[in-house]
């Protein structure tokens, strides 16, 4: 311990004051994953989570960062910085989801608290109020852990405090109770630099007062998940702010009129709120680096063209109600061309009723004036209204594009060139209403190629959905080393009742296939030898030609044909990869191939299929763990598991004659759902069982409440039981 602490300090003693505020700023937005199992201080690494982004706009509030080279940001020297002190160890990435999310290790955390001394503090972890220094210059509290007056002591005694940040932690179970007076803290803290009330509760009174103004230290500023309906202007007079944090204030509904004001204004984060339109006169901010998105007013001062000035605009962005754009002069004025450091763009048209007498030429012009620049990584066009996409809409010149989506394009007949995107790994089609066929055009060279490449040759994922006249998907005629799509894993077609074929015939990487609600599809599916998933739903007879029992692990099939179809090749192969089976839709009179199933299944569910007669005797099935019945099996009198001495999970729902249900001997079984029997009377359930719910079955609740002995012992000792609707808990077995 004595050993790491020195090389610690002789680590901090090079990088000199800065590193240790550093990290001391990072401990101070550590937020916790659960309640810790040991004394504060000993929590092991991964308990203590901070996000990068966050932590490099702090440093940069707290002017901890060097003024950038020529052609970098300061966010860029943050990130050098934060890599700097990755690369020593001083802390590593989450195994969490989060891309941006790291750790540091219990002991760094020791380490830090003890060299960042009597500056930095965190109020849960300050026992007594007497012992904080007034030195104290940055303070983070925890609403979970902190009583609010605790937090106002506080910062009574705090007046030259930097930092005022409130952090998620989920030390304790039990929420603070009181309400934030943000006017009281306003009064005593004007030297702030940092002020965070995410997630804070406000009276609706004094959600934010005027006094917010005089805090002209003031850098960065969430007031993220908050009430907060209106903003005082007196915040345009913030002319130090960098950060403004505004995510899902979900009751705000417009910014203040002097937006303009905040010159140095380079994050405002607005997503998830409700604003009507942007103030005028945005493009004067042209620091901004991050704007998550921009409503199109009415007015030249609110339009479009205010985006030209913002050269810096990074990240994502989104651009909202482009329909307020009255000429592709107006559109070419946003240079968006011009804006390198997008990496994801949405642009979006709001729908409406008038969407067909719009002038179509003029909004193919507006989105022509809309191109953005060759480097773009993403790219989501919705409720765009021309009948043709402009030529730059699929660019092979666009080679680092990774995902494409066009949403809700109504008055579209034809799609774009897509196929010859290099890179492009997903594509979204959906309620492109008027699109009849897709043919050769879908898949063909721009021009700007020497040689034509394969269609899609690094598209991973395709979803087409909603789109009422679409009758044909034209094939290309290629061997299959040529054959378009040859990394696509997943293709899913959904609500598209004109379409009739072709599919395309050979997708040699495809793992997971849907087709749902396409009833006139009558081709063959794909060939596709590595399939995993398939699941087809609807009415439509397409069928694979040689269903793939080996290698399928999940499979959800509807309608008569495709369950007879499947029985059919259950009949003459054995599967000995499904994991999954999901049947729906037939009232077919037939069974289970050889009254048995898989012997890798472990989930079944039958669903509408009256006729279909279960397997339940001739061998045991052990590798099943959920089985759900609903509204099938009609000649299911009684039921018993024997059969399935690892189950887990059943649901049974409107079975037609089940009037008993034998299941005291199972080991297994957790949880039972029961609805609408209404011929059940006899149960014995098993002491392995801890949740029961019963709906709708009168005769078997006639014996519960009479507490019929024959039945109600086995149902006493259950933990938790819902008994139509109501959430009864067991304590004793009376």
């Amino acid at each position: 311990m004595m050993l790491r602490r020195n090389r610690f300090l002789t680590l901090l003693s090079r990088g000199g004051l800065k590193i240790s505020k550093m990290l001391s700023m990072m401990l101070m937005t550590c937020w916790t994953k659960s309640p810790p199992k040991l004394p504060l201080g000993r929590i092991h690494h991964q308990d203590y989570e901070f996000d990068r982004d966050e932590l490099t706009l702090l440093w940069m509030a707290e002017g901890l960062l060097q003024q950038p080279r020529s052609g970098s940001t300061l966010e860029e020297v943050g990130y050098e910085y934060f890599n700097d002190l990755a690369s020593r160890s001083f802390f590593q990435p989450s195994n969490i989801a989060y891309k941006n999310s790291f750790v540091m290790h219990d002991l760094m955390h020791d380490l830090a608290t003890f060299y960042g001394g009597k500056f930095y503090f965190r109020t849960f972890e300050l026992k007594n109020l007497l012992k904080h220094d007034t030195k104290t210059r940055h303070l983070s509290y925890g609403l979970r852990n902190d009583s609010v007056s605790k937090i106002m002591d506080v910062c009574d005694s705090l007046k030259h405090a930097r930092t005022l940040m409130q952090i998620d932690l989920y030390i304790d179970d039990d929420f603070s109770e009181g309400i934030i007076d943000p006017c009281h803290l306003l009064e005593d803290l004007k030297c702030l630099r940092v002020l965070s009330f995410n997630k804070a509760l406000f009276r609706e009174e004094d959600l934010l007062h005027d006094s917010i103004g005089e805090l002209i230290h003031l850098r960065y500023l969430d007031l993220s998940y908050t009430s907060v309906v209106t903003l005082p202007e007196s915040l345009c007079d913030l002319y130090n702010l960098q950060t403004l944090k505004l995510r899902e204030c979900m009751r705000l509904k417009e910014l203040p009129s002097n937006m303009q004001n905040l010159v140095k204004l380079r994050h405002l984060n607005i997503r998830g709120t409700r604003l009507k339109e942007m103030p005028k006169g945005m493009g004067k901010l042209k620091d901004l680096q991050i704007l998550t998105y921009y409503i199109v007013g009415k007015h030249e001062e609110n339009g479009v063209g205010e985006l030209g000035e913002l050269v810096n605009l990074g990240g994502s962005f989104w651009i909202e109600k482009l329909e307020n754009v009255v000429n592709s002069r107006e559109a070419w004025k946003a240079r968006m061309v011009n804006k390198k450091y997008i990496r994801h763009l949405c642009l979006e048209w709001s729908s409406g009723k008038d969407s067909e007498l719009v002038d179509s030429q003029m909004e193919k012009d507006v989105l022509a004036k809309l191109e953005p620049h060759k480097d773009l990584k993403e790219l989501r066009i919705r409720g765009y209204r021309g009948t043709m996409f402009p030529d730059w809409v699929g660019q092979s010149l666009y080679h680092n594009m990774t995902e494409l989506e066009l949403i809700g394009c109504g008055n579209c007949w034809v799609l774009p060139s897509l196929g010859q995107l290099p890179s492009l790994e997903r594509l979204f089609i959906s309620s492109l209403e008027k699109v009849k066929r897709i043919g050769g055009e879908f898949y063909k060279d721009d021009g700007t190629d020497h040689h034509r490449e394969i269609p899609f040759r690094s598209l991973k994922t395709l979803h087409i959905g909603i789109m009422p006249w679409w009758e044909e998907w034209e094939s290309v005629e290629c061997d299959d080393d040529d054959a378009p799509f040859p990394q696509l894993e997943e293709l899913t077609i959904w609500e598209c009742p004109q379409l009739r074929g072709d599919l395309p015939t050979f997708l040699p990487s495809l793992k997971a296939l849907g087709i749902v609600g396409c009833e006139q599809l009558g081709c063959y599916l794909p060939r596709a030898p590595i399939i995993r998933k398939l699941r087809i739903f609807g009415k439509q007879e397409a069928r694979m030609r040689d269903l793939p029992l080996s290698t399928l692990e999940q499979l959800s099939i509807s309608g008569e044909q495709q369950v007879e179809y499947v029985f059919d090749a259950m009949t003459h192969t054995q599967s000995t990869s499904l994991t999954r089976l999901e049947i729906s839709n037939c009232s077919s009179a037939i069974s289970f191939p050889g009254d048995s199933l898989p012997p890798s299944l472990g989930s079944l569910y039958i669903i509408d299929c009256k006729n279909v007669e279960f397997p339940m005797q001739h061998q045991q099935h052990h590798s099943l763990m959920r089985l759900h019945i609903n509204n099938s099996c009609d000649s299911l009198t009684s039921f018993a598991l024997s059969a399935f001495p690892n189950l887990k999970y059943l649901t049974i729902q409107r079975p037609e004659n089940l009037t008993s249900l034998e299941v005291s001997h199972s080991q297994s079984l957790q949880n039972l759902s029961i609805s609408d029997c209404s011929k059940l009377e006899n149960i014995r359930l098993p002491a392995s069982l801890s949740q029961l719910i019963i709906n709708k079955c009168p005769l078997l609740e006639e014996r519960i409440q009479k507490k019929d002995p024959h039945i109600w012992p086995s149902i006493s000792r259950i933990p938790y039981i819902q008994f139509n609707g109501i959430l009864i808990h067991n304590d004793s077995t009376s």
